[in-house]
């Protein structure tokens, strides 16, 4: 089984950008689909992005888009958040994991999460 773990996380300001990883073990990782889900405190995880497994398709959540972009490198198994224009809103903990099926955009459709890294953005 794959297991997954977070990195990249931090205390930035309003505006900055921030740079995720998701480094993965096992031989799967370069055919598995994945996604980016964030939790703040006193809230429910909630999807962030999705990457098709060659990086080919790519879905993101209203709030993200146009500032964040996954991207991944297989041949290092690991796959990246590239956060920009970061709001306070942004502030959270980032989880990844491994799609297994069904609608992208919810907790369900993923299984392996990582243990997270957290973001917290400034004002």
């Amino acid at each position: 089984q794959v297991q997954l773990v977070e990195s990249g996380g931090g205390l930035v300001q309003a505006g900055d950008s921030l740079r995720l990883s998701c480094a993965a073990s096992g031989r799967t990782f370069s055919t598995s689909n994945m996604g980016w889900f964030r939790q703040a405190p006193g809230k429910e995880r909630v999807f962030v992005g999705y990457s098709s497994w060659s990086g080919g398709a790519a879905l993101y959540a209203d709030s993200v888009k146009g500032r964040f972009t996954i991207f991944r490198d297989n041949a290092k198994n690991t796959m990246y958040l590239q956060m920009n224009s970061l709001k306070p809103e942004d502030t959270a903990l980032y989880y990844c994991a491994i799609y297994r099926g069904g609608n992208h955009v919810t907790r369900a459709a993923y299984d392996s999460w990582g243990q997270g890294t957290q973001v917290t953005v400034s004002s």
